[in-house]
């Protein structure tokens, strides 16, 4: 599997068949990650996770808490393509990050990106 990230009118194709998202919500500053997995089902979420809570980050029902952060596996079904929009309120951007590194895009306002398998 692979994963295509648009961004930037640029098409960027990584042979990975997981991944982390990571992210500092606009309002609260506080972080969110989450882990995805790649399928033929499409983008599978297998883990979220927040530091705290507040402005719409609030954990999932069943929770827990580990070493600081809330963690959850969401009930979502799979997507066929995941769009990030950028607010350039976070000081950062989106970090993605799989087994051969990490990289980080939309940290400007306007800067969207969007996550899909490839074909």
């Amino acid at each position: 599997m692979s994963l295509c990230l648009l961004y930037g009118g640029k098409t960027i194709m990584l042979a990975v068949s997981a991944f982390s998202l990571s992210w500092t919500h606009s309002v609260q500053k506080t972080e969110w990650r989450e882990r995805w997995r790649i399928t033929p089902a499409g983008l599978e979420l297998a883990e979220a996770a927040v530091k705290g809570s507040g402005a719409g980050m609030e954990p999932g029902p069943e929770a827990v808490l580990r070493d600081g952060w809330w963690t959850w596996k969401p009930d979502l079904k799979p997507l066929s393509s995941l769009a990030l929009a950028a607010s350039g309120a976070t000081g950062s951007g989106w970090k993605l990050c799989h087994d051969d590194g990490c990289l980080e895009a939309g940290a400007a306002n306007g800067q969207d990106v969007v996550l899909r398998p490839c074909d």
